[in-house]
């Protein structure tokens, strides 16, 4: 069973939960969403139904245990572990999986800062759990504030898709920025200006920068350097878990 990911920033992606549903601006031309209409095409039992039947998938919940190597791994790729449809003892499983396959690093991210904040002092936090939120414009700044009071070893945003300027962006209690521009049909530009006002805001505070891609109708259509330099940054908890560069970029169904 293939485990890699092609997301740039993760070495695989593992989905003990599937669907979602849209919250904010972020969300309207979700990738995952037109993924899982192609995957219900293919006839893929996990993905049949509609994108927003959130549910459990038991069947993958151990499937990090498994895995020798050690890797990156984003939970939930293909949706929100933080829904507010997902029962807590589901979530309270994947965090015992996390724990248990302490050889990873877990890359958890969310929309739903508000109900991470809530449920963060009922869960035990590993080391090995990064924990992130999206930020995709001013409004959703207010998630960082929900974030910072969560006891994970690394607190991350995702500036991606970036649709506006966000001139003061809180990084207070932050380890760790990912900027991208959206990609795939309808794709929303991202001025050049916005991300490297972002760049500099972490240049300034010290703090790891990863800049994905400009987007384009393709991912990769806008190419990824962000004034003429490549910026792959990661925090220095990343020492020693990354598995080999040459085992990277493999293709795989969200979820495997």
């Amino acid at each position: 069973m293939a485990t890699g990911s092609q997301i740039e920033w993760t070495d695989a992606t593992w989905n003990p939960s599937v669907g979602c549903t849209k919250i904010s601006a972020g969300c309207k031309n979700c990738y995952a969403a037109t993924l899982h209409a192609r995957l219900t095409e293919m006839g893929q039992v996990k993905y049949a139904g509609p994108f927003t039947r959130v549910r459990p998938w038991p069947d993958h919940l151990e499937l990090p245990l498994h895995w020798r190597t050690p890797r990156m791994v984003f939970v939930n790729s293909m949706s929100d572990l933080f829904h507010e449809s997902l029962p807590f003892e589901h979530v309270d499983s994947v965090f015992d999986v996390m724990r248990r396959a302490s050889q990873h690093t877990f890359q958890v991210l969310t929309k739903r800062a508000a109900y991470l904040r809530r449920m963060s002092s009922r869960l035990e936090w590993p080391s090995n759990v990064w924990m992130g939120v999206s930020v995709e414009d001013r409004a959703a700044c207010t998630r960082i504030k929900d974030l910072v009071q969560v006891p994970a070893a690394v607190r991350f945003l995702s500036v991606e898709p970036l649709l506006e300027s966000i001139p003061e962006l809180p990084l207070e209690g932050i380890h760790w920025v990912i900027v991208g521009g959206e990609s795939g049909k309808g794709f929303r530009p991202m001025r050049p200006e916005w991300a490297q006002s972002i760049r500099d805001q972490c240049v300034a505070a010290g703090i790891p920068l990863f800049f994905k891609q400009w987007g384009g109708i393709r991912p990769k259509a806008g190419g990824n350097l962000l004034d003429r330099r490549v910026w792959r940054q990661f925090p220095p908890a990343t020492r020693g878990r990354r598995k080999l560069a040459s085992t990277r970029g493999q293709e795989s169904l969200p979820g495997m």
